[in-house]
């Protein structure tokens, strides 16, 4: 999910240069949106792994 939202902020930034403003827009939008859901996934991964005692292997 992360992968997407990179991609998309990319997008952001090629049509932001060449003055697509619109598609510039929306996809900066879908990218921070991606980015949060992938925080919030993050997260509540982390407190589930840590309210069943397991530790990361690493």
């Amino acid at each position: 999910m992360l992968g997407w939202a990179i991609t998309f902020f990319i997008i952001a930034i090629i049509a932001a240069v060449f003055g697509f403003g619109g598609i510039a827009g929306a996809a900066s939008g879908i990218a921070q949106f991606l980015f949060f859901v992938f925080v919030a996934l993050l997260v509540i991964s982390l407190i589930a792994n840590a309210l069943r005692g397991k530790t990361p292997k690493g």
